[in-house]
């Protein structure tokens, strides 16, 4: 019976298909389809994509995605540049994609340590902005911008990577001026900008223990207070071997009892680590070392098959915990347009997501595919 409608399923996306611009394997199902009944399936969207610019990249978006989410134009120095100046051309093109498209659209980021312009911190250059001053900015920032987009927008992002991997609060200038107070200002005023939107905490490498609780104490509390959080953004910046399945599932199970669980900016990085990294801190860059770039030429198919394994194994859990789970959105739509080839190592060839360069999909799409089948 599940066989059929994903067979089924497919046939419909095949013929809806025809309208958009692009080059796709028509023959492959639709993930979004194969998925409609468990969870949200979804890409992070560059300025390219999102404006209609990469028709190849929209008729993969258009074909196999439920949910859309940006990855750099809502960030505050994006759209928020200068005190006095906002940049909404990107971001109202990206909505009008997801509207276009009928998507579960996804805002990120109202509130980061990062791409987050320093006059947000400062009273004037070299001296540090007061509480007071730091928290009317947040709050202008987040009525201007998630005001904007309420009730088209469906889900922010509120507050990205607030903490350290042993799950105590990250010293950014966030915390150093407004201590946790600029944490229940985000989600109040998220909450008065847009009430009926989901409103998420997110952060990486939230599948370590330590900071697994402490995402679950931070939201807590936020709650206690009678803040809406609906949910844990988990990034799922993976390796082929690390974390484990057990590792991942246990903190899925956690997270389920403070609100929805949602896999956020997954991919799988299957190049040499250069510093044993295990989340997605950009501080974190290292000179470029041929060593650590390998794939130039292609992913061999003994690396290839592992990534499609990795995947799959991924796919069965998620489909496992799919009364927990609401989204899983890659971070990218091909391997093209990862982040993961210029982090750690700018210039690296990377391949960690399902759709190659070619705008075509890797074995690893089939599968997923064949996984849920089985299940």
């Amino acid at each position: 019976m599940r066989k059929n409608r994903i067979m089924f399923a497919a046939g419909v996306a095949f013929a809806a298909l025809g309208c958009v611009a692009g080059t796709v394997n028509q023959g492959e199902p639709s993930l979004k389809e194969v998925f409609k009944d468990d969870f949200y399936v979804g890409a992070a969207l560059n300025y390219q994509q999102a404006s209609g610019k990469d028709p190849k990249a929209e008729a993969i978006i258009a074909k196999h995605f439920s949910t859309i989410t940006p990855e750099n134009l809502l960030k505050w120095g994006s759209v928020h540049p200068q005190p006095d100046k906002y940049n909404f051309k990107p971001a109202d093109d990206y909505v009008a994609l997801g509207k276009k498209h009928k998507m579960f659209i996804v805002g990120h980021t109202l509130t980061w340590h990062q791409q987050t312009p320093n006059w947000v911190f400062e009273a004037e250059p070299g001296k540090p902005a007061t509480k007071e001053q730091l928290l009317k900015r947040q709050t202008e920032h987040i009525m201007t911008v998630a005001g904007r987009y309420k009730g088209q927008i469906n889900g922010w992002d509120v507050v990205n990577e607030a903490l350290n991997d042993d799950g105590t609060m990250r010293q950014s200038k966030w915390y150093q001026i407004a201590g946790e107070d600029f944490l229940s200002n985000a989600f109040a005023t998220a909450q008065k900008a847009d009430p009926k939107a989901e409103l998420y905490y997110n952060d990486y490498s939230l599948w370590k223990p330590a900071k697994a609780d402490g995402a679950v104490k931070l939201v807590k509390s936020l709650q206690a207070k009678g803040l809406k959080v609906t949910g844990i953004g988990m990034q799922g910046h993976y390796g082929l071997e690390h974390p484990s399945i057990q590792q991942i599932e246990e903190s899925i199970i956690k997270f389920s009892k403070v609100g929805k669980v949602m896999f956020t900016e997954l991919d799988i990085d299957v190049l040499p680590n250069p510093s044993n990294r295990q989340g997605a801190d950009i501080d974190a860059t290292f000179e470029f070392d041929q060593k650590y770039n390998i794939y130039t030429k292609g992913l061999p198919e003994e690396v290839q098959q592992k990534l499609a394994k990795r995947y799959a194994d991924l796919f069965a859990l998620f489909h496992k915990h799919r009364d927990k789970i609401t989204r899983v959105t890659f971070w990218g739509v091909t391997d093209t347009d990862s982040w993961l080839n210029d982090w750690p190592i700018k210039g690296r060839t990377s391949y960690p997501l399902i759709f190659d360069r070619n705008y075509q999909p890797k074995p690893a799409f089939q599968a997923i595919v064949n996984t849920v089948k089985k299940s």
